[in-house]
């Protein structure tokens, strides 16, 4: 009897190691499937745009001789479908090309700029999490009331105002009369290059190496930004978390539970908020998302050095080995993001399990 029991047990263990194992490789082959995709659509978009990357590098008046070497160089006299798997070997080993505008590898650049997109966007999620998701709550608790109404509208401010806008009127208030915050950069030009760069993000760096002057002045110049990307992720956060709420706050089972006697607070934090749980996952993960791929125009108001600003630039320069390494990386981001939202849905929802 015991010998069979433990047989069963071995051929359920193992019955999960497969399906671990299977699920694990169709999850790989999604990533891979979606990676390709993702580098043909980019590929082509960067062969049809009206921008020619010789002219960026040999200029209008170079001879058509000079012309034709440069794009020999570059491959371009090679067949369409050639290009695309020499770039698909390339990216596949982490070689984005060389920008047109520095002549440095763009991996390199990318590696730059990208921890203060990172940075920035982190901090207007939590921003926006621990200002959204209880707003959000309190309006379909308070459904009808005063406080409903104002969570509304904050969130149809969010939604409704150009960020641009209110960068520009966030700085000139905030900034340019009342002082309260720094301007735009990261850091002011007195605290350039002090803080040794270990992760890229200067808050943590500053904190890291002990220079708090740094860090109060990093926080002063990131702070207007981060607010502004985060009342935007406020806006989407709240509107969602209501959203979600006021279904479950419907239910039959919360009926059951006020009747039962159970704390209000019981009844909505434990009850009703746990069952928005993997709901939110996805919101959270979408905006995050969204504001490292849309913080472009925030870094151009306030000078911020992150990849929204890098891939603007060599548009403008038609850097286009740049600006697909960017759009690739930006791409993996949201596959990534996807990725883990999945593993959070198995987390918070045993029936994922």
């Amino acid at each position: 009897m015991a010998l069979a029991e433990t047989n069963k047990k071995g051929r359920h263990r193992s019955a999960l190691f497969s399906r671990a194992v299977a699920t694990a490789l169709k999850t790989m082959a999604s990533i891979a499937v979606t990676m390709v995709g993702l580098l043909l659509v980019t590929f082509v978009i960067g062969r049809v745009m009206p921008i020619d990357p010789v002219l960026a590098i040999v200029g209008e008046s170079a001879s058509k001789s000079t012309y034709d070497a440069a794009r020999e160089a570059m491959g371009l006299d090679k067949p369409v479908i050639t290009q695309f798997f020499i770039y698909l070997r390339d990216v596949m080993h982490g070689d984005f090309g060389m920008s047109l505008l520095n002549s440095r590898p763009v991996a390199e650049d990318i590696r730059r700029v990208f921890p203060a997109t990172l940075e920035l966007a982190s901090l207007g999620t939590i921003f926006g999490i621990v200002l959204g998701v209880p707003l959000g709550v309190l309006a379909a608790v308070k459904r009808g009331t005063w406080i409903d109404q104002v969570a509304r509208v904050v969130a149809l401010v969010g939604y409704s105002m150009p960020i641009f806008w209110m960068g520009l009127m966030g700085l000139l208030i905030f900034y340019g009369i009342l002082g309260w915050v720094g301007g735009p950069g990261r850091v002011g030009i007195f605290y350039v290059d002090i803080v040794p760069p270990v992760t890229g993000m200067i808050l943590i760096d500053a904190a890291l190496d002990g220079n708090w002057t740094v860090f109060k002045d990093a926080f002063s110049h990131i702070i207007l930004p981060a607010s502004l990307l985060g009342y935007y992720s406020l806006a989407y956060i709240s509107r969602m978390t209501r959203s979600f709420m006021l279904e479950q706050m419907s239910a039959e089972y919360i009926i059951t539970a006020r009747v039962k006697g159970l704390p209000e607070r019981t009844v909505i934090w434990r009850h009703a908020f746990r069952n928005i749980r993997v709901q939110l996952v996805t919101v959270i993960a979408l905006s995050y998302a969204n504001l490292l791929e849309g913080s472009v125009l925030t870094e151009i108001i306030f000078s911020w050095p992150g990849i929204g600003s890098y891939i603007t630039t060599a548009l403008l320069s038609a850097d286009m080995n740049a600006v697909m390494g960017g759009t690739v990386v930006i791409g993996l981001i949201f596959v990534l993001l996807n990725i883990f939202s999945d593993l959070l849905y198995k987390v918070f929802d045993p029936r994922a399990r």
